[in-house]
C-alpha cells in the first residue's frame, strides 16, 4: 500500500512537473492573432541587411527576407495584413527584446551562437558572413600581426569584440581594444586616426565604407577572423513559430525570390559565392 502511494505521488509529480513545463511554452502565432500586430526588432544601422533611411523607411537584405517570413505568419494565423511594430535596437537589446517577449521576430544580421542559444532560439541561417578588418589605404598594416601596437576599433556587443581579445592573445599581438556604440563612428575614428583599424564583419565593413567621405581612401585586409551564421532570433522552444518562419525562408530559398533580392543588396558584388549558394539550398526544408 505504501509502495502504491510512493508511486502514485512520483506520476502526480511527473505530471505536475509536465504541466509547468507546457505552461512555459510560449504562444507567440497566438499572441499574435489576438493583436492582429506583430513586433519585430531591427538594427537601424547595419547596412546594407538592416538599416532606416534618412526618409524613416526601414530597408536591407534582412529587411526583404523579414518581409517573406512576416506575410507567410500573417498566413499562418489568418491575418494577410498584420500591422507590423518595428523596434531599433542593438544586438543585445534585440536578443534581449526577443527572449523577454517584448518582440516576437527578430531581423538584422545577428550572427548564431552557442552562447546566444542559451536565451533565445534561432531560424534556419540566411547568410553566411566573416569577420576582418578595414584600415587606411597605403597604410603599413596587411595582416592582423601588424595591428601590434595599435588601436582597433569594434562594435561593443557583437561576436566579433569576444573574438578579438582572443585571436590577439593567440598571436601575441598587442593592439588596444576599442568598443563603440555606433557603427559609423568606427568610420569617423579611423578617418580621424584616432583607431588604425576597425574590425567587424566583412559584409557590414563595406556598407559603412560606402559611407565615408572617401571610400576609396580605405582598405579591407584579406585575412578573416572569424566564421559568422546569420539568423532571425526567436523565442525559445516555440517550435511552431519556427515553422512557419523556416518555412518562408524555404519558400525564399527555392522560389526565386532571393535572387531578386540579392541582387538589389549585394548585386554590384557579383553573384553569391558557392558557399552562400550552398547555405541556400541547405537551410531549405522539403515540404514533405
Amino acid at each position: 500500500m505504501r509502495k502504491s502511494f510512493v508511486v502514485l505521488t512520483l506520476f502526480v509529480g511527473a505530471l505536475a512537473a509536465g504541466t509547468a513545463v507546457g505552461q512555459a511554452v510560449p504562444d507567440t502565432l497566438g499572441r499574435i492573432r489576438a493583436a492582429k500586430a506583430i513586433n519585430v526588432a531591427y538594427s537601424p544601422e547595419s547596412l546594407p541587411f538592416s538599416f532606416r533611411t534618412s526618409t524613416g523607411d526601414i530597408v536591407g537584405y534582412s529587411i526583404d527576407v523579414c518581409k517573406r517570413v512576416i506575410a507567410q505568419i500573417g498566413r499562418a494565423v489568418n491575418e494577410p495584413n498584420l500591422k507590423v511594430n518595428w523596434i531599433p535596437g542593438s544586438v543585445s537589446e534585440r536578443l534581449a527584446m526577443v527572449a523577454s517577449g517584448r518582440a516576437d521576430l527578430e531581423c538584422a544580421n545577428t550572427s548564431m551562437t552557442q552562447m546566444r542559444l542559451a536565451s533565445v532560439d534561432f531560424s534556419n541561417l540566411i547568410w553566411i558572413d566573416a569577420g576582418g578588418f578595414i584600415v587606411k589605404a597605403g597604410a603599413p598594416i596587411n595582416q592582423v600581426t601588424d595591428l601590434n601596437g595599435k588601436r582597433v576599433a569594434v562594435l561593443k556587443g557583437t561576436t566579433t569584440e569576444g573574438t578579438l581579445a582572443k585571436l590577439f592573445q593567440a598571436k601575441l599581438v598587442n593592439a588596444t581594444i576599442v568598443p563603440i556604440t555606433d557603427a559609423l563612428e568606427g568610420i569617423r575614428m579611423l578617418e580621424a586616426g584616432q583607431v588604425d583599424a576597425y574590425a567587424g564583419d566583412k559584409i557590414k565593413l563595406v556598407g559603412l565604407a560606402t559611407q565615408a567621405k572617401d571610400p576609396n581612401a580605405l582598405a579591407m585586409l584579406v585575412e578573416e577572423i572569424s566564421y559568422e551564421p546569420y539568423a532571425f532570433a526567436l523565442p525559445r522552444y516555440d517550435s511552431a513559430l519556427r515553422l512557419e518562419v523556416n518555412r518562408a525562408l524555404t519558400q525564399v530559398y527555392v522560389g526565386g525570390d532571393i535572387d531578386q533580392i540579392y541582387g538589389q543588396w549585394f548585386g554590384k558584388l557579383g553573384k553569391p559565392t558557392p558557399l552562400l549558394s550552398a547555405m541556400f539550398i541547405l537551410n531549405s526544408i522539403p515540404p514533405q
